[in-house]
């Protein structure tokens, strides 16, 4: 019988690995299929992703030469089923075998019923030996990560929560916790569509440590703030919700679309404009500006295990140019005492702390350090110089945080 769900994450998987498209663009890409089918489908090519080094580690011994790329596919799918979800061994193996034929690979079905079945035997005793989280990290980011890439690459090993944010009055849907900055939190595999009030629009999903840049713009109502780089919108919806008078810049079309579903699924306003944020020239200063920059997206790898397929070493000094570009014209937005918030959800220092050393430097802006009162349950997050620097190792006990970095500015009136 066909399998959607494993037909759709083999897809999936190709698309990552074989075409190196970012999952959620190739899940939008998928074929109709029944929601609960696609959800599961995203939840087993991203499990199998976020194993994918240890994984591989299994399979290794259980092949006497290398298979075809999709072969392989279909025999980390079957792992995953086996290793990771629990999958009844007759049943991992037998939908694997089946999803070979569907794919067209019908002369290794033999060779995908062999080792699998070898594996239900061998691999949970060869997993429990191997470290897990050095192999699923790549070695560029383990090095870059310095003493902290264990505790990280440990953090990676699980499906992250589901993060909310709520308008301001609204009432949490049953089943979250309320986390120390305010966000609410639920159980990884929460379908949100299926939450209360999601068609009514009362909350958006962020993660914790994405909602901090906006928190720590701390608008006024009625001050002008101009978002950049503003899809998905999670951000301009905060501010939007705090009372400012919100322009929210996107350059990207299909992202300025979701931008615009987003803000009116929440029933919140900001002016929607389509530029690319370096070179956008508006006629008046806004009292702030929040930049979450363009950057290599290390920081949610929990939530987005295809990054660290996707991004190379050589991606960064691209990035690094467009952040101090970005910089440079989000601080000339500004008025006379207006605030700057800088943000990247990496973990990479050459995009965070180096970034806004930099704009200190040659920018006309001082440093505004956070508080600890203003990022509660995170003050060991605050970096020596005022900044906010988090990572998937900490709030273990409540279930992660993505890694954010998060630094605030004013233009001097002098």
């Amino acid at each position: 019988m066909p399998d959607p769900t494993r037909e759709a994450a083999f897809d999936l998987l190709s698309a990552v690995l074989d075409r190196h498209r970012p999952l959620e663009e190739a899940l939008d890409a998928l074929p109709a299929i029944e929601p609960r089918d696609r959800a599961a489908a995203h939840r087993l090519a991203a499990g199998t992703l976020r194993r994918l080094g240890t994984l591989d580690a299994v399979l290794e011994p259980l092949l006497r030469r290398a298979p075809p790329d999709a072969v392989r596919h279909v025999l980390r799918l079957g792992a995953a089923g086996l290793l990771l979800l629990a999958t009844p061994p007759h049943a991992a193996v037998a939908t694997a075998v089946a999803l070979a034929r569907a794919r067209g690979l019908a002369p290794f079905a033999g060779l995908v019923n062999a080792v699998l079945r070898r594996l239900a035997v061998a691999g949970p005793a060869a997993l429990d030996s191997l470290d897990g989280p050095r192999l699923d990290t790549p070695p560029w980011l383990w090095t870059a990560w310095g003493s902290a890439a264990r505790a990280i690459a440990e953090a990676h090993q699980h499906e992250a929560p589901l993060d909310l944010t709520l308008r301001p009055g609204a009432d949490p849907p049953p089943g979250g916790e309320r986390l120390p900055t305010g966000s609410w939190r639920y159980p990884a595999g929460t379908r949100v569509t299926e939450l209360a009030g999601y068609a009514e629009g009362t909350f958006w999903v962020q993660d914790a440590a994405a909602a901090l840049p906006a928190r720590l713009l701390a608008v006024r109502p009625g001050e002008r703030v101009a978002d950049l780089c503003a899809a998905p919108g999670g951000k301009a919806a905060q501010l939007a919700a705090a009372g400012a008078e919100v322009t929210a810049v996107e350059r990207d079309p299909a992202r300025l679309e979701r931008l615009r579903d987003n803000l009116a699924r929440s029933g919140l306003r900001a002016e929607v404009v389509a530029a690319d944020a370096a070179a956008w020239h508006p006629a008046n200063p806004f009292d702030a500006v929040l930049l979450d920059a363009p950057c290599s997206a290390t920081g949610i790898i929990r939530r987005h295990p295809d990054v660290a397929h996707l991004k190379r070493p050589n991606d960064i000094a691209a990035l690094v140019r467009q952040q101090d570009r970005l910089l440079t014209a989000a601080a000339a937005l500004l008025r006379p005492g207006g605030r700057l918030v800088y943000a990247v959800c990496s973990l990479q220092p050459e995009e965070g702390e180096a970034r806004a050393a930099a704009a200190f430097r040659r920018l006309p802006l001082r440093r505004d350090p956070v508080r600890g009162e203003e990022v509660p349950g995170l003050a060991g997050a605050i970096t020596a110089e005022g900044a906010v620097h988090t990572t998937p190792a900490l709030w273990p006990e409540l279930g992660g945080i993505d890694g954010f970095f998060v630094a605030r500015f004013i233009r001097p009136t002098g």
